[in-house]
């Protein structure tokens, strides 16, 4: 068993993160010391580096919940996994198409503004409106 520092360092994530984890339910520790402190096996290790490389991929924390839960249901269906993937997946073409509106609009302004001594600027006038 591994202390709630230890565990964290393993897992590459703050201890902080492991505690709130725990404190939300989606990673509980495996056991408590006799002082009263959290203590975490190689199983709660395992499912906080699953919850680490899931949020990378921006899961939300419900996300990975449900992701948890399929990961440890030996009769899941995959295609319930690939589901939540997709999602996943079109909220990031989302993000990256209000993205890519968001840079050609700088772009217009930035290409408009003279950039020289002049008070006038056509980007701080778009900020202000």
């Amino acid at each position: 068993m591994m202390t709630i520092g230890e565990v964290a360092a393993a897992a590459d994530l703050p201890t902080k993160t492991v505690r709130y984890y725990a404190d939300i339910g989606l990673v509980t520790p495996g056991g408590r010391s006799e002082a009263g402190y959290r203590l975490y096996g190689a199983d709660e290790l395992a499912r906080l580096v699953f919850v680490r490389r899931a949020r990378s991929f921006g899961f939300s924390v419900d996300a990975c919940r449900d992701l948890l839960g399929l990961y440890g249901d030996r009769a899941r269906s995959s295609r319930d996994v690939k589901a939540l993937a997709l999602e996943r997946l079109a909220e990031i073409d989302a993000r990256m198409a209000e993205l890519e509106a968001l840079r050609a609009e700088l772009a217009r302004l930035a290409t408009a503004c003279q950039g020289d001594d002049r008070p006038d600027c056509p980007i701080l006038e778009t900020l202000a409106t």
